[in-house]
């Protein structure tokens, strides 16, 4: 490999909404990173419904199609 064209390759602390904190690998300059969603809080790996509406899009739709 040619020396001086990679990224740098560091650790990176992650911050989910939800308080879970985990340190990945990244070529990221930042050392920390804040997320909405991760593994321990997204639908599909808990199995629990939970709407994740960030925009009102739900109560858009409801006001839209809900009365048909």
């Amino acid at each position: 490999m040619k020396s001086g064209i990679h990224p740098e390759y560091t650790d990176l602390d992650v911050t989910c909404s939800c308080g879970h904190e985990f340190t990945t690998k990244s070529t990221m300059s930042d050392d920390s990173m804040h997320i909405d969603v991760c593994s321990k809080c997204h639908p599909f790996f808990t199995g629990k419904q939970k709407i994740v509406d960030t925009a009102g899009r739900v109560d858009k739709f409801n006001q839209k199609y809900g009365s048909m």
